[in-house]
């Protein structure tokens, strides 16, 4: 077997994230009908911010703040109240995407297995006890708590010392945001599989090892 070890982005790859849903969910404790406009407009701020997070330029603390800012001045609420009460909302109902669940039990028994994620702690440690998948994973590594975000190279490098430095040439990264997954891959020398999701498009000078458009297809390749 090629890959001794694998590991997985978190949101959209082995979790749906549906943010409106979550949005949607936590306003209403606030009275408020969160609309498809208002989502609009709240990713307006926020996609930026998961860039220049991405890039290094802002910290965890400052986007999970800053998204939340114009609500919180219209409801008189800290913004990192609301943010708190968001990523709750978002672990209440959070999912494993199809075919993920099957997928780690097949693999559990073939391969070592970790996450890498951009999200933050308050959600991630939360979502795996909720669905049941905590103990599919030795290692959970967030950006939030490493202080780098992918794809710098740090965040993977720390990854491979907690997995005692195995060879890279048995390591695979698996992840639906090729910006953020594929190049940390990439720039870190290890082999990588782009979930491709429907309408999404490979960023110019980056390329996956593999690309597969449904989980089920990860295990044919794992098993190579």
């Amino acid at each position: 077997m090629k890959y001794r070890y694998v590991l997985f982005d978190a949101d959209e790859t082995l979790f749906r994230f549906d943010v409106f849903a979550g949005l949607t969910r936590m306003f209403k404790a606030y009275d408020i009908n969160f609309s498809r406009s208002d989502y609009e407009h709240y990713q307006k701020t926020n996609k930026q911010l998961w860039i220049d997070y991405q890039n290094g330029t802002i910290t965890a603390d400052y986007l999970q703040v800053t998204r939340f800012n114009e609500w919180a001045a219209k409801l008189d609420v800290p913004a990192k109240q609301l943010n708190a009460a968001f990523l709750d909302a978002m672990a209440e109902i959070c999912e494993p995407l199809p075919g993920a669940v099957a997928l780690l039990n097949k693999l559990k028994s073939q391969a070592r297995l970790g996450i890498i994620t951009n999200g933050f702690a308050r959600l991630q440690t939360v979502r795996l006890a909720h669905t049941g998948l905590k103990d599919m994973f030795e290692w959970l590594v967030i950006s939030e708590l490493v202080g780098v975000a992918k794809p710098n190279k740090a965040i993977f490098e720390h990854t491979f010392a907690l997995m005692g430095n195995p060879d890279k040439s048995q390591i695979l990264m698996v992840g639906d945001t090729a910006s953020s997954d594929i190049l940390g891959g990439n720039n870190v020398g290890i082999d990588t599989c782009w979930l491709q999701h429907p309408g999404e498009q490979l960023p110019a000078g980056i390329t996956p090892t593999y690309t597969i458009t449904h989980l089920d297809q990860l295990h044919e390749i794992i098993a190579l």
